[in-house]
């Protein structure tokens, strides 16, 4: 995330943000604002979220009302009429669980996960915690993409050997040489990974290469080596000759920093975090430590509930493109969850789904 755009952030939380006593020690948030500043268009899925955040401060340990206080507001309706709705105060122990019931994909939640943990609110403290926040993301999709991939051409009569080949023949494509020759470029150690000393910006278009070759597979039906080679070296070679068009040569961009040491550095980072904010003091593993639990926090089943229970309506390749995962994926899951009664599924045209909350009320309040 661009400086300009946490500094924008970080200006939107401040102007919200208010002090509970005369002391000025207590900072506090009215739920409705964090709502907003979240990126949440319903309350009802909102104070779902905040319902979490509160079974969480109990498992920390942490007296729940000192950080979660029940209130109403009045709203001024139509033709002067007014109406008590439902509000929480938070204090910034409470917005900071709140964030972490939520998705880091989105900008306003991985800011604010950030944000609510560091009480000096040093904008390059942010900035550093978000780069490693986004670029863990980037590898755990790619990561996924790859599986997927692998999974897609066994079934297709190509072994795990093919799959290597395959894979080193969309490296070449998409950075003009062979993997070897560009881990020799980036002057790392041979026997690790190309995506630990990629930045953000290559692996993520190495994911959307695979991606592309995944969906194609999948939709044309393409089977054995060959035709699955030309379709994935196809793919990264639109990818490469989109990012020359933009004056980025993707084997020029200077290497990122060993995603071993960053991840360690991140973790140093979220101990001195949670020794800032109470209740976290004895609970450092609240904070996100790893690649790993970033985007794998929820299962499938419950990412996918949780997206519709937010945005209520969307295509199943919508949905699919989201949460990061292959089309064949989001059917499987989306066809359970709709036996069950907890979504709905319409084939007619596109594939369109809905949360069951969404023929329950259309007030938004």
């Amino acid at each position: 995330m661009k400086i300009e755009k946490i500094q924008k952030l970080k200006e939107r939380f401040d102007q919200h943000a208010q002090w509970w006593d005369d002391m000025h020690t207590v900072e506090i948030w009215k739920a409705r604002d964090l709502m907003r500043l979240l990126g949440y268009e319903q309350w009802r899925n909102f104070e779902y979220t905040i319902q979490r955040a509160m079974e969480a401060c109990i498992n920390a340990g942490v007296e729940i009302s000192l950080h979660f206080q029940a209130s109403t507001e009045t709203v001024v309706l139509g033709k002067g009429a007014e109406r008590e709705i439902d509000d929480y105060i938070l204090t910034r122990y409470a917005c900071y669980l709140v964030a972490q019931n939520g998705d880091p994909r989105k900008e306003e939640i991985a800011f604010a996960q950030s944000y609510f943990a560091i009480q000096t609110r040093r904008t390059e403290l942010i900035q550093e915690r978000l780069g490693y926040v986004e670029r863990a993301v980037a590898r755990y999709r790619l990561r996924e993409s790859e599986k997927q991939l692998s999974q897609n051409i066994y079934e297709r009569d190509v072994d795990d050997e093919g799959f290597g080949r395959i894979r080193s023949k969309g490296d070449t494509a998409l950075f003009g040489m062979s993997t070897a020759e560009m881990k020799n470029k980036l002057n790392m150690p041979p026997s690790r990974p190309l995506a630990d000393f990629l930045p953000t910006l290559t692996i993520a278009a190495k994911n959307l290469a695979t991606e592309m070759t995944n969906y194609n597979v999948e939709q044309r039906d393409l089977y054995g080596e060959q035709s699955i080679t030309d379709e994935h070296v196809q793919n990264n070679t639109s990818v490469r000759n989109m990012l020359l068009e933009r004056n980025i040569v993707p084997e020029n961009l200077p290497p990122a920093e060993d995603f071993q040491k960053a991840e360690r550095k991140a973790k140093r980072l979220e101990k001195k975090l949670a020794e800032s904010v109470p209740g976290l003091e004895n609970n450092p593993a609240m904070l996100t430590a790893s690649a790993e639990e970033t985007p794998t926090k929820y299962s499938t089943r419950e990412r996918i509930v949780s997206y519709l229970a937010e945005h209520v309506e969307v295509t199943s390749s919508e949905l699919a493109i989201q949460l990061g995962v292959s089309a064949a994926t989001i059917s499987r899951y989306t066809k359970a969850l709709a036996e069950q009664g907890i979504i709905y599924a319409s084939t007619q045209g596109k594939t369109r789904i809905w949360h069951q909350s969404a023929r329950d009320s259309d007030t938004n309040i």
